[in-house]
């Protein structure tokens, strides 16, 4: 409470030469009436503009002043020839240099020891405590204490040659002083400082709420707050010298104050100190101004000292300027927050996988622990899909739902109907371009999640129920596998992620067994599949049959009610054609669970042509013939006068018809065998009796159950409906799955992992080599910002193989996602992580930690992890960039294209070759958008900020400032910026994730 008063009446006394137009004091000093002001320790005069000429510090107002003409203005000590008396020192002689000198001179100043020790000084009397004053020479105040030094910094020194020192009064307790008011000046905790120029006062400062450390060994420090200071118009750095005139910057200056002391030097017994405050540390580095040959000196009585009654906690000033700034504060938070989001989602993930594994998802086991399949009837009536043209049905405006129109469109289909039951196997013949892509084939029986065009008609499963979950397989025309798995794996990952979390793993392991065994891939089954779509130097791998056969066999695991392949047998040779076509034959009739199996066929043999139970015929979107397989086509065609030339291949003879047909000849369904292959005797023309289903004009209101679909203008497919909205498994299976397969792509192909380690090496000795220990001069600042940049530059580019390889698994990623395996977030996170990790972080930290110690950047541990720290995320953000063009355009090209081009953009505005102050107001905007400019600033700052200090000459005159200084003025960085520039990189961060998220599922 004394120390809060005494601050309340310095202020409001501070005041009054405002309030009732006193005198206006310099120096800090008080008015004391209208025409004299209360001055400190080693000033008097009317305004305290005179400074002492000799005495001592005791005196007060009868101290002699600077006389003569060199007191009109400014008074010059050295010019007035003022002397110290001995035992004081420094500018002003405030400084005791004996315990003799503060006795003596107090005694001869009225002082008395008896009546002070009563309470006045604090002590309260205390029996046993040594009243004596002495003189304390070291940093640490105990009551109130004079220090002068001498500042010493080159680039100071050559512009003003003469000889600059810095007194400083620090008051720590007034109460504790001799001679309150005389030997201290203003409330406790404050400092008052005068820096002088060949012996003329330049400018004052005073700063408030100190507090002092003093750790015991022989150190101190203050931390104040609220420092200002005054430069007196026309000395020398105010004015004077209008090129180097200070006075804006001196006023200017604010804020936090530090005076940091080290101990006493033993052999002349002065001491180095440091004056910081936030502009003179950009100016002259960490240290702020450097003082240098500072003397110690303050009055205090021995049981002061004793008692160690001004002891502070040591925490003092020395911690004061190491809390825990707001941009760390917020940078710990947005990790503490994506931390805690993450174990949320695991937790979650875990909860849901448990309650999925304890049988909350049905899955038909028969009596002999089978998994049943198959009994489903497929019908179709009626059914037209129309797709835009050019593209194969797709664009742009498609995907955003402005299609072309009908009139610029195609009819793949036009009124087709048909029936499939299980136990039967249909053949589609027709000539190429009828139905024969994937996507329209896939779309006829509306698998597709997501149709590129119109679809009218009906589908229908009558012997579904609505509780049932239906499963329908479709095997592509091509094989897009997953190279590097062997057959067993591949489809044990199809198993895993497609039968229900209550299917034990060793059941789906016994499942995947049973299909191996079904398709005769034994021999091949520990075998590395290779080759495939995407298989590069991989070598053959398994045969094209065997492929094939795999792929039937992703299908076959999952158990489906109905199998639908777009030409099993296209591309294989007699042999391995005959062999799908046993498989698929066994898979429709097997005895215990028969299954509606439906493939489409361009130029089947003879053999393979009598394999299939049902022929559905197709001629420019019409049929032309569906029912009974074998010869019945012929029987059909010869009585429209169709003639069949006998040995003759009926497939051919069918496609030749199909080809051209002739006039007249029109949609015919012949009788279809049921289940058991008898005839349901249909007659040419007759109607599919079909159930009472959906109808076109119905399909956008819905139709309220689950074993019929219509079509309509709907894109929105229908998978949901008829497979269940779910994926089998749960998010944490797949991603489980997902890195389990990633994780064993990546151990047996080193190849990518070893090279991108091997180029950051070279890379990291070859840049390190160039700037090996760069130094301390301008132009060494400038190469080492050259190599922080060169090194952001090498990761955008690097990154670009993070398109590439997204590029690369798409059409893998294309075929499971359309066969509900998992979700696409699923798929993003783990290619993500064994993509960002062993092929980005890894060779980032490789190339930085090599640079980084041979071009001798900043050589503390916690600067250096700073910038590992940057540099790794903006890895993770280029990352999810070039996920980000790679998801956005098909074409790989110009993904890469615009990658490198926006590479070069960033390098444009990230400050190193062009100021961004400099770039034009139009133009200067997209550097927000810029990730390298965040990264090459906050490296940048986290180099200065280690006080990195330059020290150069220009033309003949001596440099020796901060590294901070000129990084403001060559490259616009802001000194402080580091974390906030974190905080930047996370925000593209989360934002290309989003991105990337979106794309996807899009």
């Amino acid at each position: 409470m004394r120390w809060k008063s005494a601050c309340i009446a310095w202020a409001a006394l501070s005041a009054l030469a405002s309030v009732n137009g006193q005198v206006t004091c310099e120096n800090d000093g008080v008015p004391a009436n209208s025409s004299a002001c209360f001055c400190p320790p080693g000033f008097g005069g009317p305004t305290c503009s005179s400074p002492a000429c000799g005495g001592d510090i005791f005196q007060n107002t009868q101290r002699p002043l600077v006389t003569g003409s060199s007191a009109t203005s400014f008074g010059n000590l050295t010019l007035s020839g003022c002397s110290c008396e001995t035992g004081w020192t420094g500018t002003g002689c405030n400084v005791c240099q004996s315990p003799s000198v503060c006795q003596s001179a107090f005694s001869a100043n009225g002082g008395n020891t008896s009546s002070t020790s009563a309470g006045a000084d604090g002590l309260s009397g205390t029996a046993g405590l040594n009243d004596t004053l002495t003189c304390n020479t070291a940093p640490r105040v105990w009551a109130s204490g004079e220090m002068s030094c001498q500042v010493s910094n080159p680039t100071l020194q050559a512009i003003y040659p003469g000889t600059s020192t810095l007194t400083i009064l620090r008051t720590l307790n007034t109460s504790l002083t001799p001679s309150p008011n005389i030997t201290s000046f203003g409330p406790s905790g404050s400092v008052f400082a005068q820096l002088w120029y060949d012996g003329v006062e330049q400018f004052y400062c005073m700063a408030s709420s100190c507090t002092q450390s003093a750790p015991g060994d022989g150190t101190a420090s203050w931390l104040c707050h609220d420092l200002s200071c005054t430069c007196r118009p026309n000395t020398t750095f105010c004015g004077a010298v209008p090129l180097t005139n200070l006075t804006s910057t001196i006023d200017g200056l604010g804020g936090d104050l530090t005076i940091g002391c080290g101990a006493l030097a033993s052999e002349n017994g002065t001491a180095t100190c440091e004056f910081q405050q936030a502009v003179l540390q950009n100016l002259f580095g960490s240290a702020g101004l450097p003082l240098s040959g500072c003397t110690f000196g303050e009055c205090v009585r021995q049981g002061v000292i004793d008692a160690g009654s001004g002891n502070t906690d040591d925490a003092g000033a020395g911690s004061g300027g190491g809390g825990l700034s707001h941009g760390v504060i917020a940078g710990l938070a947005v990790i503490g927050g994506l931390i805690g989001l993450a174990l949320v989602g695991l937790l979650v993930g875990w909860w849901n996988q448990r309650k999925a594994r304890r049988g909350r998802y049905g899955y038909a086991v028969d009596g002999n622990g089978k998994h049943g399949h198959g009994g489903v009837t497929v019908e179709w009536s009626d059914v037209s899909y129309v797709v835009p043209t050019g593209n194969d049905g797709y664009s742009w405006m498609t995907a955003l739902g402005r299609g072309q129109t009908r009139a610029h469109s195609k009819t793949v289909l036009d009124g087709v109907s048909g029936k499939v039951v299980p136990g039967q196997m249909m053949g589609i013949l027709g000539p190429s371009g009828t139905l024969f892509s994937s996507r329209n084939f896939r779309t006829m029986f509306m698998v597709l999640q997501e149709p590129s065009g119109e679809m009218t008609g009906v589908v229908s499963f009558p012997e579904a129920t609505n509780t049932q979950r239906l499963r329908i397989g479709f095997v592509p025309q091509q094989d897009v596998l997953p190279h590097m798995l062997t057959v067993f794996e591949a489809l044990l990952f199809a198993a895993r992620l497609r039968l229900p979390e209550n299917v034990s793993d060793a059941e789906k392991q016994q499942r995947v067994h049973d299909v191996v065994e079904q398709l005769g891939l034994s021999r091949v089954s520990h075998s590395r599949i290779g080759g495939g779509a995407f298989g590069g130097g991989e070598g053959r791998g398994i045969s094209g049959g065997e492929m094939r056969r795999v792929s039937i066999g992703l299908e076959l695991v999952a158990s489906p009610d109905v199998l639908i392949l777009d030409e099993p047998t296209s591309g294989l040779d007699s042999v391995s054609a005959s062999k799908v076509a046993r498989v698929l034959h066994a898979v429709a009739h097997d005895p215990e669970n028969p299954t509606a199996v439906i493939a489409s066929i361009h130029q089947p043999s003879s053999q393979l042509y009598h394999t299939f139970d049902q022929i559905l015929l197709l001629a420019q979107g019409r049929a032309l013939y569906s029912g009974v397989g074998g010869f019945s086509p012929v029987e059909h065609f010869s009585l429209q006068n169709i003639a069949y030339h006998e040995g003759y291949n009926v497939a051919d003879h069918l496609l030749e018809i199909a080809s051209d047909p002739p006039s007249g000849v029109g949609l015919s369904i012949q009788g279809t065998p049921d289940s058991a292959g008898e005839s349901t005797g249909k007659k040419d023309g007759d109607a599919i009796e079909m159930p009472e289903v959906l109808k076109l004009g119905d399909a956008e209101k819905g139709s309220g159950n689950g074993n019929h679909l219509g079509g309509g203008r709907r894109r929105d497919g229908w998978m949901a409906r008829a497979s269940g909205a779910k994926y089998a498994a749960t998010f944490l299976t797949q991603l489980e799955v997902l890195s389990g397969r990633e994780w064993k792509i990546l151990r047996r192909d080193k190849t990518l992992f070893f090279t991108h380690v091997a180029i950051a090496s070279v890379l990291g000795v070859f840049c390190g080599g160039l700037y090996f220990h760069t130094g301390t001069s301008i132009a060494g600042f400038q190469s080492r910002v050259g190599c922080l940049f060169f090194l952001g530059a090498l990761i955008a580019f690097s990154s670009l193989s993070a398109l590439y390889n997204v590029v690369e698994f798409r059409p893998l990623f294309l075929r499971e996602r359309s066969s509900s395996y998992y979700s696409p977030t699923a798929w993003l996170m783990s290619r993500f992580i064994f993509d960002a990790i062993p092929l980005r972080i890894i060779p980032t930290i490789v190339v930085s930690t090599i640079t980084y110690w041979m071009a001798g950047l900043a050589p503390h541990p916690a600067n250096f992890f700073k910038f590992l720290f940057i540099l790794v995320l903006y890895t993770l953000a280029m990352t999810l960039f070039n996920f980000l063009l790679a998801c956005l355009f098909r074409n790989g090209g110009l993904a890469i294209l615009l990658s490198a081009l926006s590479a070069l953009y960033q390098m444009t505005y990230a400050g190193f070759f062009v100021h961004l102050d400099a770039i034009p107001p139009v133009l200067r905007w997209l550097q927000w958008l810029c990730p390298l400019k965040y990264t090459l600033e906050a490296l940048s700052v986290n180099e200065v900020g280690s006080g990195l200090m330059i020290q150069d000459t220009l033309q003949g005159v001596p440099v020796d400032v901060s590294a901070t200084l000129i990084m403001n003025l060559l490259f616009g960085f802001g000194d402080g910026n580091y974390y906030r520039d974190v905080l930047v990189l996370f925000a593209f961060i989360a934002g290309f994730a989003v991105g990337v998220v979106g794309i996807v599922w899009l």
